[in-house]
C-alpha cells in the first residue's frame, strides 16, 4: 500500500502567525503570535498537513539581528507552537536585502522551490497564506492556490489590489484554515450509505 501524497501548507511569518513591525521583530521579545494563529496550526497538523514558513528577514542583512537572534526567535515560535500542540515542519527564510538580487527573496519563488525540492513535491495546488502581495506572488508563480489574510500587510495589500488570480481572502489565519478544512471535508470521498 502506498504512503498518502503529502498534505503541505506554506505560511508566511511576519503578520500571518505573529503581529508585524514596521521596525522589524528584531528579538524574541518583539515576538507576539496573532491570536489563534498557532491552534490553527494545530488544527492543520491534526487534519495531517505539514506546516513549513517560508519568510523574508532582510533583518539580517540589514544588520538589525543576527542568525543567533533569528534561531532564537524561531525557538520561541516552535516553543509557543508546541504548547498548544501544534508542529511547525521547517522554516525557510531569505536573509537577503532586495538590492542583493537573490533569488530567494519573495516575490522570487527560490524559497517555494527550496520547500518543493525538499520535500519531493509539486506545489501545485498546495495553500499559501501571506499578508502580502510578494508572498502570493511567489508561491503563485509555482502553482500554490494563493490565500491572503487581513492581519499584518493585509488590508493594505488587500485595498491596494493587483492581487494574483484566485487569491481567497479570509480575515486572519484562524478563519483560512477553517475554510480548507472545511472545504477539505467536503470534498473527501463519502462512505456509501448501507
Amino acid at each position: 500500500m502506498g504512503s498518502p501524497a503529502l498534505k503541505l501548507i506554506i505560511l508566511d511569518r511576519d503578520g500571518v502567525i505573529n503581529h508585524d513591525s514596521p521596525d522589524f521583530i528584531k528579538s524574541p521579545a518583539e515576538w507576539h503570535a496573532i491570536p489563534g494563529s498557532l491552534e490553527a496550526i494545530a488544527r492543520l497538523n491534526q487534519a495531517g498537513y505539514r506546516v513549513v514558513v517560508a519568510s523574508n528577514q532582510s533583518g539580517i542583512a540589514r544588520e538589525y539581528f543576527d542568525m543567533t537572534v533569528l534561531n532564537a526567535i524561531h525557538q520561541k515560535m516552535h516553543m509557543l507552537a508546541q504548547q498548544v500542540g501544534a508542529t511547525i515542519d521547517a522554516v525557510f527564510f531569505c536573509p537577503h536585502a532586495a538590492a542583493d538580487s537573490c533569488d530567494c527573496r519573495k516575490p522570487k519563488p527560490g524559497m517555494f522551490d527550496e520547500i518543493a525540492k525538499r520535500y519531493q513535491v509539486s506545489l501545485k495546488g498546495v495553500p499559501t497564506v501571506g499578508d502580502s502581495l510578494r508572498d502570493l506572488q511567489a508561491g503563485y508563480e509555482r502553482g500554490c492556490v494563493p490565500f491572503l489574510v487581513l492581519t499584518g500587510k493585509g488590508e493594505k495589500t488587500h485595498s491596494t489590489g493587483g492581487l494574483p488570480p484566485g487569491t481567497m481572502v479570509f480575515p486572519d489565519l484562524a478563519t483560512t484554515v477553517s475554510h480548507l478544512l472545511k472545504t477539505a471535508s467536503a470534498s473527501a470521498p463519502q462512505a456509501a450509505n448501507p
